[in-house]
């Protein structure tokens, strides 16, 4: 009997083998039915009591039987068994917790201790699948619009923005640094004729940070376009390749939202908000504020443009200069910036901006901000050949995928974390 999987036994007929693992046991005084669980669905097996014998939750099973149409059940049909087979041993005596009730028993803790067991938990890994799209459609629409997907280093000889919060590397002998973003590669590559390009990769900042929405390893989505004419260019590029990916979401991932409970958010024009007006928005309803806004502020200021404009998102430009890095393009009003944040239910998933493109521009910022031109010759020189003006930005993958789904916490959208105190599994 051909192989299916559980997803695609509604409608079929005949019979069917599938493999999965033990979901849920139930024994009757006439009757036995377990669920089996595949990577795409669960469905009930119909089975003789005697046939249960032994039967653990979690065995690795190849099941084979007829394919019947019922209504009492989520998947459309159930298998009444003729055969089956145990793929494992497995070697527990109690499980580290329940995987197939509406909520878990554990602490996110302990759930990441024992991933492996956590990850198969259906709702669960219904924020990967989630997530997964994301990528895809990311890809997949900017491709679509000419973009080149490219891939970077992630040992590097210089650290990209320069700082302390670098993980430093022992490359044969010699100081190396974990990249914390692909920016100087991007832009190089604008440079180097590819003119449009994105990334998908990890980044890396040794920031002594634990909190909810920090991690030290995370996937950032990358993107730099060349031949812009300044950064609303790139927040028109943002807010439409974000609509987008919902429009993919809802084409592709109808099962998965609708069990975690999410209805995405409405196609509105995302609010554009400069940093002096943000503050004095703040300011208005008693809330004291710096030189830029802190998360608490970021929050505050989001709910009341949501008000305003229903809107979840909104955009924060001119960042101050003085906070950006060297590469940052000044902005017309002194001491502002052609950058801005993207805020997305009150927590910053975007940072981006227009990037200096003339050589000697860029040289005098480095040593004005007392930094060695010569460390970065390998970056500088791109400049000198004729670099068009450009920008670009980067979305936080992990962060992105924790607000659209409304987790507590940012591990929860990720696959196996690496934060300030967890380096396993």
């Amino acid at each position: 009997m051909k192989k299916v999987f559980i997803e695609d036994l509604k409608g079929k007929t005949g019979k069917a083998t599938v493999f999965g693992w033990v979901h849920k046991v139930t024994r009757l005084k006439t009757a036995g039915f377990f669920q089996l669980r595949d990577a795409t669905g669960i469905v009930q097996v119909v089975c003789d009591p005697e046939q249960l014998e032994g039967l653990k939750l979690e065995t690795p099973l190849r099941v084979s039987g007829e394919i019947v149409e019922t209504d009492r059940q989520a998947a459309g049909v159930e298998i009444h068994l003729s055969e089956m087979e145990a793929l494992a041993d497995v070697a527990y005596d109690l499980l580290p917790f329940s995987i197939n009730q509406r909520t878990m028993d554990a602490g996110l803790e302990k759930q990441l201790d024992e991933r492996t067991m956590s990850l198969r938990r259906p709702r669960t890994r219904d924020v990967f699948r989630i997530q997964q799209e994301i990528v895809t459609a990311f890809r997949s629409i900017l491709i679509g619009q000419r973009f080149s997907e490219i891939h970077t280093p992630k040992i590097i000889d210089a650290a990209t923005e320069g700082g302390s919060e670098v993980f430093t590397v022992d490359y044969f002998g010699r100081r190396a640094f974990l990249a914390q973003s692909p920016q100087f590669y991007k832009q190089m590559m604008v440079g180097a004729g590819f003119e449009r390009v994105f990334e998908v990769g990890h980044a890396y900042r040794a920031e002594l940070h634990a909190t909810h929405r920090h991690l030290n390893e995370y996937v950032s989505l990358d993107v730099e376009m060349g031949f812009l004419q300044d950064e609303t260019d790139l927040m028109d590029l943002e807010e439409a390749l974000i609509f987008s990916i919902f429009d993919e979401l809802e084409a592709e991932c109808q099962p998965q939202l609708k069990r975690l409970g999410i209805e995405l958010p409405a196609r509105i024009p995302f609010p554009r908000i400069p940093m002096s007006e943000a503050k004095r928005k703040l300011e208005a309803v008693g809330v004291r504020t710096g030189t830029t806004l802190n998360a608490a502020q970021e929050k505050q200021l989001g709910e009341i443009l949501e008000e305003e404009t229903g809107s979840p998102f909104y955009f924060l430009t001119e960042y101050p200069l003085a906070k950006r890095p060297v590469y940052t393009y000044p902005g017309e009003k002194e001491g502002t910036s052609r950058s801005f944040d993207l805020i997305f239910r009150g927590m910053e998933i975007t940072t981006g901006g227009q990037r200096i493109h003339l050589y000697q521009d860029l040289r005098d910022r480095m040593v004005a901000q007392q930094m060695d031109p010569d460390a970065f010759g390998f970056y500088l020189e791109s400049f000198r050949y004729g670099m068009p003006p450009h920008g670009g930005f980067a979305i936080g993958l992990e962060r992105f995928t924790m607000q659209l789904l409304k987790l507590d916490n940012v591990r929860e959208a990720t696959l196996l974390p690496r934060d300030l105190n967890r380096l396993t599994p």
